[in-house]
């Protein structure tokens, strides 16, 4: 009786991790793979069709989505980091969206063929960026940090701005009236504010509150903050329409922010229900078109396409950055980042069938426009933000510097022999007097603890790629190494081997998931590496050829070099691990540390 419902659930989670996998396999945004997986099995294959599967509940469960998206998006907003570019952000969301709201608009009526009403209220659907996209993409391209910061404020802030807006424009199109619609716009606004940040605020209290007193076992933090988010969006909804989402966004924002509780379980684990849900609105989404949409992807709408990207944000970019202090090649990249995801795809839906409702037949092109905005814009940013990145010099594909807890002497010769082969170093250190010798020899050191997430946001971690833990402390080792695990992949954390193994007590150790890769070698701990140190060993970079292979540089130490590192001929850094074999072959440069180094 269920098997036709069962197994359309089944495989709208099976398709959409199917394609978070690929994408990942093939370096590519996902959502080209989700919306590509939707469309076969929606309108080419007709194997889904999510309106009979879910029903009237298709678009309620959508919006429910998108604030606990938004709500894990603020999660990951620091308010630290507007001190340097608030005023950028602010302008992007207020200035930059008046202007693509405008140029869309006039797109929309002039190249498309629609009426002012539904122009209007398209270019409104069309500001938002959203940080489904967003964020994928930047993970990917790591962009310098000021404008990785930037673009990440837009990407999840505007997402509530361009809802509401696309709600006040909805009502006031169905007003009519010039002045009657302005007026109801601005007084909206103030209310989706107020109301809105009230209630995210005030949510985002309560969980602090219960965390605090210790009312909430850790078994039931994630259903709490997600329970609080759900009753958050509705209350806000309300008080004042779509302001719910506006309310999700200020809760994340203010428990991240808070220094009172730790939430780092929650954060946890809303990073990785964000993904299921992402993946599976996307296969929604995109089944629920029909072929006959398709019949809008023409020249015009291409027209329409390429003036939302090479007219519409460089202009909106431009005049909100203007005096803002960045380069032109930083406003340049900026410019080429404006995906639209899951909000766009989500309003257009809701607001296509409220207009149809109404009576206005142009309503219908909502939806297959803005997904061919969607997949246009994700498509050519997804693509080519990544080398055009790279060529503004904005962005480090692959960062092969490291970021190192301990600034001790001998790490700190460490760290020399990188740099002098190239890579960019930086150490981090509670010891004052170790900061200060690293710095007097041309060492970029921060004071603070790597234990600290908060110490880490501050630190420019432009091209850093991985980080290494070289301190006596084991166990603050893997905790440093768990702590930095959202900032580096986990085949990037390292840590140097724990001396249990002195004992031969291999169940002293901490388990994969508790813990960084160890370094160099299973006796190669924190007092092997200093008395080897005190006994006059030193680093040593050799280049191996075909003459001077590694067999040639091991018999000229007597078989007792330590090989630490590996530096390919393309420059990329390879650190020597207990799991992993590494053969250096000619052409690469082994860093070791030798007896009685010329």
């Amino acid at each position: 009786m269920y098997e036709h419902e069962l197994i359309g659930l089944a495989s709208v989670l099976v398709l959409g991790i199917a394609a978070q996998w690929l994408a990942w396999r093939l370096k590519l945004p996902s959502i080209l793979f989700l919306l590509i997986f939707g469309f076969v099995a929606g309108p080419v294959t007709g194997f889904l069709h999510p309106d009979e599967l879910l029903g009237q509940l298709l678009l309620p469960v959508v919006s429910i989505s998108v604030a606990i998206i938004l709500f894990e998006g603020g999660l990951t907003l620091r308010l630290g980091e507007l001190r340097e570019i608030g005023k950028i952000v602010l302008t992007l969301i207020s200035v930059g969206v008046v202007i693509t709201w405008i140029i869309a608009s006039a797109a929309t009526h002039f190249v498309l063929g629609l009426p002012w009403k539904v122009a209007v209220l398209l270019g409104s659907i069309l500001v938002v960026t959203g940080p489904t996209v967003i964020g994928p993409l930047l993970h990917q391209i790591r962009p310098l940090k000021k404008v990785g910061a930037i673009l990440r404020w837009e990407g999840i802030v505007i997402d509530p701005v361009g809802a509401m807006l696309a709600l006040l424009v909805f009502e006031a199109v169905l007003v009519g009236e010039f002045k009657a619609a302005t007026s109801l716009i601005v007084w909206g606004i103030v209310k989706t504010v107020v109301f809105g940040g009230l209630v995210g605020f005030l949510t985002a209290r309560f969980l602090v509150l219960l965390l605090k007193r210790f009312w909430l076992p850790d078994f039931l933090q994630e259903a709490m903050a997600l329970m609080l988010v759900v009753i958050s969006y509705i209350t806000a909804n309300f008080l004042q329409p779509e302001s719910g989402l506006f309310a999700a966004t200020i809760m994340g924002l203010a428990l991240d922010n808070q220094r009172q509780v730790d939430i780092k379980q929650i954060v946890d684990f809303k990073e990785n229900l964000r993904v299921l849900i992402i993946s599976s609105l996307f296969i929604l989404l995109a089944a629920r078109l029909q072929f006959s949409d398709f019949l809008y992807f023409d020249l015009r709408s291409l027209a329409f396409l390429g003036i939302l990207i090479f007219i519409a944000r460089p202009l909106a970019v431009f005049a909100s950055t203007f005096g803002s202090g960045l380069t032109g090649r930083e406003k340049l990249f900026i410019s080429w980042v404006a995906p639209r995801g899951i909000v766009a795809a989500a309003v257009s839906s809701v607001f296509a069938l409220r207009l149809a409702e109404s009576g206005l037949a142009e309503a219908r092109t909502l939806v297959p426009i803005t997904f061919m905005v969607i997949v246009g814009t994700v498509a050519i940013y997804g693509l080519t933000a990544a080398p055009i990145a790279r060529w503004l010099g904005v962005a480090q594909a692959n960062p092969q510097g490291a970021l190192i807890m301990g600034a001790h002497s001998w790490a700190r010769a460490i760290v020399q022999e990188l740099q002098e082969n190239g890579f960019r170093v930086m150490m981090v250190d509670t010891n004052r007097s170790n900061v200060y010798h690293a710095r007097m020899e041309n060492i970029q050191a921060h004071h603070g603890s790597a234990l600290s997430e908060h110490v880490i946001d501050e630190m420019d971690l432009d091209g850093i790629g991985r980080f290494l833990a070289l301190t006596s402390n084991d166990e603050a080792n893997s905790l440093a190494a768990l702590n930095c695990s959202k900032l580096f992949e986990r085949e990037e954390l390292y840590q140097l081997h724990p001396q249990t193994n002195r004992q031969n007590d291999e169940n002293k150790l901490p388990p994969m998931h508790l813990r960084g890769r160890f370094l160099f070698g299973e006796q190669v701990d924190y007092q092997f590496l200093s008395s080897r140190f005190l006994t006059g060993w030193s680093l040593k970079s050799t280049r191996l050829s075909d003459e001077f292979d590694y067999e040639a540089f091991q018999k000229r130490y007597n078989e007792s070099a330590i090989p630490l590192f590996l530096i390919t001929e393309n420059k990329k850094l390879i650190i020597i691990t207990t799991d992993a074999q590494h053969e250096p072959k000619p052409g690469q440069t082994i860093v070791a540390l030798v007896q009685n180094a010329e």
